[in-house]
């Protein structure tokens, strides 16, 4: 007779499949936040909870025009997808039998309370600093519900995402571009919400040259052909920020492709060459669209397309390093009843 012991992971398809339409609403609701920076228009709607006086949820559709729509959009997707992660969480603290995935699910919840809460900040006290955290919160939220999404599925908890041979080279080669990657988007975000986004408007050169001069004299020439040019004066720190965000954007391109000689060279970790070639594609296509970005003069379309991406790359990165994490373990987050593997008897 056939055993049952996968019958749990059936009968969990719904809650993985919730989980899963939770990830892709986060994506939506960091697109649409995306739209809203790269538009301008964060400030749209100067009140929060409410918008122009009304509950968020009666606001007629008549008012949904111009920034309005975008920033009253972002509203109401952020909401739902609270409401989202606070079935999610509840379900598995019902459910689940792995406590890292309950303890996960709960973290995820507060992420997205907290979310909300310097989202609204962020209006109230007209402050683009919190914007930067609001940014990067959201982006470790989303990588938190890639996480649940795996964890939940049946292939997941049937062990088939243990068939990585452990490479501890590779894997820590992962987890430092990884790292690097959220770096990378701490810088893009502070750019975007301190509007220093084309404080330096040609590409690969800075103002001509590999390195810009930002002394006084400079700057105040710099500022003049802005001006002339119908642009925003800038400064020397939004130059220096945009320099990091290109000598960063190297360092990561260098990092992603050394992970995929890594992976391709070496025997052991050959079963993770396709994450690794994928991975260096979507970084080569990032540094692509970052470069479009500035050409295009900030296109709002580009501009958000190249932060997607960014999301993108770093949640790839995140399950990459969790995988080869698993790949070192002694899979310890198995289910809960699975039979443990007999040692061997010995013998006289």
């Amino acid at each position: 007779m056939r055993q049952t012991t996968t019958s749990p992971v059936r009968s969990a398809w719904g809650i993985h499949a919730w989980t899963v339409a939770t990830l892709l609403c986060t994506f939506v609701l960091l697109w649409s936040g995306g739209i809203v920076t790269s538009k301008g228009v964060g400030m749209s709607v100067p009140d929060w909870p409410t918008t122009y006086g009304y509950n968020m949820f009666l606001f007629p559709l008549s008012g949904w025009v111009g920034g309005i729509f975008y920033e009253h959009s972002h509203r109401l997707i952020a909401s739902g997808v609270g409401l989202m992660t606070m079935i999610l969480a509840a379900w598995l603290l019902a459910v689940e039998k792995r406590r890292w995935v309950r303890n996960l699910g709960f973290a995820a919840f507060l992420m997205v309370c907290v979310q909300g809460l310097l989202g609204g900040l962020r209006v109230s006290l007209f402050k683009d600093e919190i914007g930067i955290f609001h940014g990067m919160l959201a982006q470790s939220f989303f990588c938190v519900v890639g996480i649940l999404a795996i964890a939940t599925s049946a292939k997941f908890q049937r062990r088939g995402w243990d068939s990585f041979i452990p490479d501890t080279a590779l894997r820590n080669l992962v987890v430092a571009t990884t790292a690097l990657v959220f770096v990378q988007l701490g810088i893009g975000a502070t750019m975007r919400h301190e509007h220093a986004g084309l404080a330096i408007p040609d590409f690969p050169l800075a103002y001509g040259k590999i390195l810009p001069d930002t002394s006084p004299e400079a700057i105040s020439a710099i500022n003049e052909r802005r001006i002339a040019d119908d642009q925003v004066p800038t400064n020397a720190p939004f130059i220096w920020v945009q320099m990091a965000h290109r000598f960063v954007a190297v360092a990561i391109l260098a990092l992603a492709a050394a992970v995929a000689w890594r992976a391709l060279s070496n025997p052991i970790a050959r079963g993770a060459a396709r994450w690794a070639v994928a991975w260096l594609a979507m970084v080569v296509a990032q540094v692509l669209l970052g470069a479009w970005t500035i050409w295009s003069n900030k296109a709002a379309d580009v501009a958000t397309l190249h932060m997607a991406l960014g999301a993108l790359t770093l949640q790839v990165g995140v399950v990459f390093s969790f995988r080869l994490w698993r790949a070192n373990q002694s899979l310890r987050f198995a289910i809960p009843d699975f039979p443990a593997t007999p040692e061997p008897a010995r013998t006289a």
